[in-house]
């Protein structure tokens, strides 16, 4: 078979240039197109369903949330396994897919079916998918640092929730901009049990005095002189004044109760497990941008640094962003690993075939076909899905150590072929 292709290629050795120089430019077309990492997804297509149920205890949402979910999940077409996580105030259920399924048709049944049991969940309960991403898909971090000491942590988490996690979710590829550290900052009532006891109030009044007066409400039109003016009621809360002035009852005699009279109304922060540290040199916010499953992560982490760019004179005074991880770094250097790992097997092969035979034409073959050898594999690579990242990178390094061998091994054995031939005509 191997002695019929080489004289299939001698006899037509234009037809083998033109096949090899297509496949070549297929090679680098593949080799500019295939998505670059530096971690190989090993992970199986999931899908995580994430609910919250605040101030209910784990044993209860176990009941009541992740068992109906888990249950009905099982039954979805290539479903491996359903896994349930259920803590204090909230639920995960990762759905895992067979190999091989593609994430979206996956998300797709997974809404199917988690709208077949909407109504058996508890009021007020809505399950929300996770982004579609992986494991591997925390790609980029980054830290808004205060130097100035003007702004206070949950001014710097107030930005970064209401601003930089949208400027950063509109880049393409991103999946999800999850902010970490710093305060989320909340209205904040802190009721005085003698106050309500003394005026005779319940508690669930004040809460529903609260919820029910931060509505806007619509009327129809009034016309006058020729003129229709819409009609509405204005009445979010938009100050810590407008809380201390609601009207929760009346002492009997015409005079209102405000909400100020029963309770401590204040800024505060939001109950938190953890802290953003930097550096050693105190508390700071920031953010945890996830990349999209099957993306280029190179050209994402570009696309996030040129919009950091683009928002940075939108900071506040004293505010900086710093880059706390950046994986493309480590991409690069991969990349940086192989190139020279393929300059270096040219050059000794190169030498050594220079040194043994003494014959030009004969070095410039392996300079010629291990870089085709090597752009050639970057097409099945990019057929199959695989990411350009180290394990793969890594295989063709070491692949290119046993092309060199061959290499010298069949220039070698040619030569010797030739002077046989030579010596017995």
């Amino acid at each position: 078979m191997i002695s019929k292709v080489i004289e299939f290629s001698v006899a037509n050795r234009g037809l083998v240039v033109v096949i090899v120089l297509a496949l070549v430019l297929i090679g680098v077309w593949a080799l500019r197109n295939i998505p670059l990492d530096a971690i190989p997804d090993l992970s199986d297509p999931q899908v995580i369903i994430y609910t919250e149920w605040p101030g209910r205890s784990p044993d209860l949402v176990e009941a009541q949330i992740t068992y109906p979910i888990v249950s009905s999940m099982l039954a979805a077409p290539h479903v491996s396994a359903v896994r349930g996580l259920s803590d204090y105030g909230f639920s995960y259920v990762t759905v895992i897919f067979d190999e091989g399924t593609d994430i979206y048709w996956g998300r797709s049944r997974v809404l199917e079916y988690m709208s077949k049991i909407t109504g058996k969940l508890p009021a007020g309960v809505s399950p929300a998918l996770g982004p579609d991403a992986t494991g591997v898909g925390w790609a980029f971090e980054y830290a808004l640092v205060d130097k100035s000491g003007k702004h206070t942590p949950w001014e710097l988490r107030s930005f970064n929730d209401w601003y930089m996690r949208y400027w950063l979710s509109s880049v393409p590829g991103v999946a999800e901009v999850a902010p970490v550290g710093g305060f989320a900052k909340q209205y904040q009532v802190n009721v005085e049990p003698t106050k309500l006891l003394a005026y005779n109030i319940p508690l669930n009044k004040v809460i529903d005095v609260i919820r029910n007066s931060n509505n806007e409400v619509g009327g129809r039109v009034v016309e006058f002189t020729g003129k229709e003016y819409a009609v509405r009621g204005r009445g979010y809360i938009a100050s810590l004044k407008d809380i201390e002035d609601l009207p929760v009852g009346s002492d009997g005699k015409g005079t209102p109760i405000l909400v100020k009279n029963v309770a401590r109304v204040e800024f505060g922060p939001d109950m938190r497990r953890g802290i953003a540290e930097f550096n050693g040199e105190g508390e700071v916010t920031g953010g945890i941008v996830v990349v999209r499953f099957g993306q280029n992560v190179m050209d994402v982490i570009a696309r996030l640094k040129a919009k950091l760019g683009e928002v940075r004179p939108s900071f506040p005074e004293g505010v900086e962003v710093v880059t706390t991880y950046d994986r493309s770094d480590l991409i690069q250097r991969s990349i940086d690993n192989l190139r020279r790992t393929l300059i270096e097997e040219l050059i000794i092969v190169s030498i050594v075939i220079l040194i043994f035979l003494w014959h030009v034409p004969s070095a410039i073959i392996p300079v010629i076909t291990i870089p085709v050898a090597v752009l050639l594999s970057f097409i099945p690579m990019y057929g199959s899905g695989v990411t350009s990242n180290i394990m793969s990178l890594g295989g063709i390094a070491i692949a290119i150590g046993a092309m060199v061998d061959a290499a010298i091994v069949v220039v070698e054995q040619t030569h010797k072929k030739l002077e046989y031939w030579e010596a017995h005509g």
